[in-house]
């Protein structure tokens, strides 16, 4: 077998471990819902069958096992319970393990307890060794693109058994491109039928690469209901060179519809085969255009295999995609020194082709960009277990909830974003939800509650953490930024600026260390992870009701909207999303000011940076400069340049080694005449003014 199969199937089976870990999380509130466990069984099977067949033995006897539990559960022998979703989680962890040593050394041992708890689950005499492992062919029923002619006959009572037929089929359609025809002509006349009867049956023609076993899934609950045929009538994988058709009545002979020598008997006659069989009183119309039905679907069907293969969605690594970004780039690049040039030259025809490139590359550049984003649900999905694991270790009761799952961010962003959020959301756990106890002594549900929540906003995403525990102590905070030295005793803060002092190196208002937290590290480096990503963080909170911690995070790290700014010959680009306004700053305001940096700007005073001082920039200001007003934490902060020149879209370009160090610069872009704009980091800048004040 080759790398390039073993390859694939590990990124399938990392893909079915997540959707199987959401599955066993949703279970567990839901332990009856039989979609839920079938999703489960499915996930083992395919798991297991693909193991088997590119040689992941040793995943394929243990999932066998898992499975096997499963599909008793499926079959009403054993119930869901707590302990077996953890024992099914420890297993699904186990398989990743198995997967992340790729033939290497594993746990063995945890595999041997792990099966051993699922057979003292199972009944007793159920409980026997296990089978044999699937033999190698069983993947394939699962991955070749097959159509199936399905009759589906329910009892006439079945209405009676609170079965809706409809709702079946509509199960089916998920499975695949389907028709249905229904066939009426049972149907009694109108004194003599009765409502709560059922008088229908029906054909589906169903292409499907579920396999024949997901067919039979939708029907398990009803299959002693009704009479239900399923036969395999085209494999398309291997249709590629095959033209055959089968005519009309080659179908309706193949469902048994008619009989060979009535079909010789009408084809004597001239007319249609179907046309005939309707005269001839042999088969009712239904029937026969439920043939022309299939015959037509699988000619549709093997077009479509065939000329619209490219259309169906393929696995690129990331580093090609990364690549392309990279291109993007530079491609915008080139294009703004075209259109520079053009607008240099007066040339109408030139003018003409850079405005065309622009709109192509603007059109490039989006679709590259949208190419990267992947839905924040994928990282919502693993706080789920975070919270569940904590929740347990702590003796808490914890609820995890979201909301917006389908907000899209730059997978880069996502990946970076991880840590950060799995500090965000310990520290609600162990520090915000209160002990079961307190909260019933505090008039609160035993239950506590953490909603994690993601909307867009311009070019950002806010991520809410929102809990209902203890709320932040301000008091508490103050008291002990003052025993760090952190603040003065006499120091007036607003609360909001207290609640900042959390993210301050080394502060933690713990009374006792846990594994979770209470060390003092953590909050700070969610603090730089973040603003390294050019995002922002923000906390509310009203004691004993709860926090809430807004984190604003840009949707793409690779090209960005800018400000572009002019300080003697030297340029600099601030992130557009972080500024609010700009002012002018004249000689007048600034002897006003009495040698203290601060704009009175509609009766409010705003602290300013002058960048020419900062970055010891030489020659001379103009009469009037110009303040760029930002909002960093909360607060207006003003970063003064000579010229303001208008936005600009930033290909964001890394520094070298040697400069990636260098305060208040985030990185660099080229301009369309060539020159270099250096990105500023506004919260590095303010950050390192204000600790050299204190």
């Amino acid at each position: 077998m080759t790398d390039v199969h073993r390859q694939a199937f590990r990124e399938e089976a990392y893909e079915l471990l997540a959707e199987l870990e959401n599955s066993l999380l949703e279970l567990e509130e839901r332990p009856d819902d039989l979609d839920l466990i079938s999703r489960v069984f499915r996930a083992m099977h395919t798991i297991k069958g693909s193991g088997s067949m590119f040689g992941f033995d040793e995943i394929a006897r243990f999932t066998h096992e898992v499975e096997t539990v499963f599909d008793m559960v499926r079959n009403g022998k054993l119930a869901v319970t707590k302990t077996l979703v953890n024992l099914t989680l420890a297993a699904r962890d186990q398989i990743k393990a198995m997967l992340d040593a790729d033939g290497g050394d594993f746990d063995a041992g945890q595999s041997s307890q792990i099966i051993a708890g699922l057979r003292e689950l199972a009944p007793h005499d159920d409980a026997a060794a296990p089978a044999p492992v699937a033999e190698a062919s069983a993947p394939v029923e699962a991955s070749e693109t097959v159509t199936y002619r399905i009759r589906f006959t329910p009892v006439r009572e079945i209405f009676g058994f609170g079965v809706n037929p409809l709702n079946l089929l509509g199960e089916l359609r998920e499975l695949g491109p389907c028709n249905v025809i229904a066939h009426t002509t049972g149907f009694p006349t109108l004194e003599e039928m009765d409502p709560e009867q059922c008088y229908v049956y029906w054909d589906v023609i169903l292409t499907t690469d579920q396999g024949i076993n997901a067919i039979k899934d939708v029907f398990i609950f009803v299959e002693d209901d009704c009479t239900l045929t399923i036969d395999e009538i085209a494999v398309h994988d291997d249709l590629d060179h095959e033209e055959h058709h089968k005519k009309v009545g080659e179908i309706l002979i193949e469902r048994g519809d008619i009989t060979m020598d009535e079909m010789n008997g009408l084809l004597s006659k001239q007319k249609r085969f179907g046309e005939l069989a309707v005269e001839s009183g042999i088969v009712p119309p239904t029937k026969v255009a439920s043939a022309l039905v299939e015959q037509q679907h699988v000619k549709e069907v093997r077009q479509e295999k065939q000329t619209q293969e490219a259309a169906t969605s393929i696995r690129v690594p990331a580093d090609r995609l990364d690549l392309l970004v990279n291109l993007v780039g530079e491609l915008v690049t080139v294009q703004a020194r075209l259109s520079s040039t053009a607008a240099e030259r007066s040339d109408a025809e030139l003018s003409a082709i850079a405005e065309e490139v622009e709109r192509l590359t603007s059109e490039l550049r989006d679709s590259a960009l949208n190419i990267r984003m992947l839905p924040i649900g994928s990282t919502f999905s693993k706080f789920k277990r975070l919270v569940r694991d904590l929740s347990a270790e702590l003796g808490k009761e914890i609820e995890m909830t979201t909301d917006g799952a389908d907000t899209e961010l730059d997978k880069t962003v996502i990946e970076k974003l991880n840590d950060p959020l799995v500090h965000l959301i310990r520290n609600s756990l162990d520090h915000g939800i209160e002990l079961p106890e307190v909260r019933v002594a505090a008039g609160k549900p035993r239950h506590g509650t953490v909603h994690l929540s993601a909307v867009h906003s311009g070019d950002s995403v806010l991520l809410t953490i929102n809990d209902d525990g203890a709320g932040l102590d301000a008091e508490a905070i103050r008291a002990k930024a003052i025993e760090k030295g952190i603040i003065s005793p006499t120091a007036e803060l607003s609360e909001k600026e207290l609640f900042n002092l959390i993210f301050a190196p080394g502060f933690s208002t713990a009374k006792k260390l846990s594994s979770v937290s209470g060390r003092g590290v953590g909050m700070d480096v969610v603090k730089k992870a973040i603003e390294a990503l050019r995002g922002a963080i923000d906390i509310t909170s009203v004691k004993g009701k709860g926090a809430k911690i807004t984190v604003r995070i840009p949707l793409t790290l690779a090209i960005i909207e800018s400000l572009l700014v002019k300080i003697g010959t030297d340029y600099f680009m601030l992130p557009l999303s972080l500024v609010d306004e700009c002012v002018e700053l004249t000689r007048d305001d600034v002897s006003r000011s009495h040698g203290r940096n601060l704009a009175n700007v509609r009766e409010h005073l705003v602290p300013y940076i002058p960048l020419r001082q900062r970055f010891q920039i030489t020659g001379e200001p103009p009469e009037i400069e110009q303040i760029v007003i930002t909002e960093v934490d909360g607060m207006r902060v003003g970063f003064v340049v000579d010229h303001v020149i208008g936005e600009h879209q930033t290909v964001i370009k890394s520094l070298g080694r040697a400069y990636k160090n260098i305060e208040g610069i985030s990185g660099a872009t080229i301009l369309g005449d060539g020159n270099v704009a250096l990105i500023l980091d506004i919260p590095q800048l303010v950050q390192s003014v204000e600790s050299e004040a204190l």
